[in-house]
């Protein structure tokens, strides 16, 4: 059974038995629970372990991830003959470490251009990106895998121009963004979904500015201007260091970000824990090899 807990929360009571003993009476029940480091798991301070046999594993972290075993040994009475046999069953849960995913955005915006070929339009680039990432800079996100082509477009009573086509991505993720998240108790996805949208926000705002300077504040337009109500966004998903999503491994929980199994890792904010290569790791949530 695979099991999926929340970082920082308690994972659900696992129960040492299936459906058909919990609804029949279990005649002097012992329960064995072997953690994923294969240590007895009773007495140990993280977890909850009721006489009844039910496990509860407290505020889970990456490491706390694997294979979780309990060993129900119990009597069978036999009426007829007097005898008593002890039977002895093995239950197994493969319990996970999630998180939310974080939010990103994926912005695409277009301006115009005298040339393609304009030394200019590299310098108006890094100019944009320079502007827009001290828009957002105290919120701790930045501008990433930014780039830009530029193509001729026939467009309806104007003829042929000549475009840049910008994309950009919202990163929540600039340095200092954990220091950031330190007066936030245990996990701070909210507050980072929650700074990355102001700043997907105020590049928005940025860009609705340029159209009415366009219209209100120039009497000759620069050569190289926004094209109004060119901007447009998407937001994507991203995963922490050492998480990742697979909806074929984790089907139930397939918009999480899954802690990477042994023998992948996850160096940045992808979405997917890469194969790492020899030697390999063994443990849960690496973030290198």
């Amino acid at each position: 059974v695979n099991v999926y807990v929340k970082m920082f929360t308690n994972s659900p009571f696992l129960l040492c038995m299936d459906l058909a003993h919990s609804q029949e009476e279990v005649i002097d029940p012992k329960y064995l629970w072997v953690g994923p480091d294969g240590r007895n798991l009773e007495g140990q301070l993280h977890v909850n372990l009721t006489e009844t046999g039910k496990l509860m594993v407290m505020s889970f972290k990456e490491f706390m991830s694997g294979a979780y075993t309990c060993t129900l040994s119990h009597k069978i009475l036999e009426t007829t003959t007097r005898e008593e046999r002890e039977v002895f069953e093995t239950y197994k849960f493969m319990v996970y470490a999630y998180r939310e995913a974080d939010l990103a955005y994926q912005v695409f915006v277009r301006f115009t251009t005298e040339e393609c070929d304009l030394a200019a339009n590299d310098q108006f680039f890094g100019e944009l990106k320079r502007i827009l990432n001290n828009i957002i800079s105290d919120l701790t996100c930045q501008i990433v895998e930014s780039s830009y082509t530029c193509r001729s477009v026939k467009v309806p009573k104007q003829g042929l121009l000549h475009q840049l086509f910008v994309s950009f991505q919202v990163n929540p993720f600039a340095p200092g963004w954990e220091e950031a998240c330190h007066e936030v108790p245990y996990d701070c996805e909210d507050l980072t979904n929650a700074r990355v949208h102001e700043a997907r926000g105020r590049i928005e705002e940025f860009f609705n500015k340029q159209t009415y300077a366009l219209r209100h504040q120039f009497k000759t337009l620069p050569k190289i201007h926004y094209i109004e109500n060119s901007f447009s966004v998407i937001h994507i998903d991203s995963c922490r260091p050492g998480f990742g999503k697979n909806n074929l491994t984790h089907k139930s929980c397939a918009s999480c970000c899954v802690v990477c199994d042994p023998g992948t890792y996850s160096p940045n904010n992808d979405v997917t824990c890469q194969i790492c290569p020899k030697p390999q790791v063994r443990m849960y949530g690496a973030r290198s090899c």
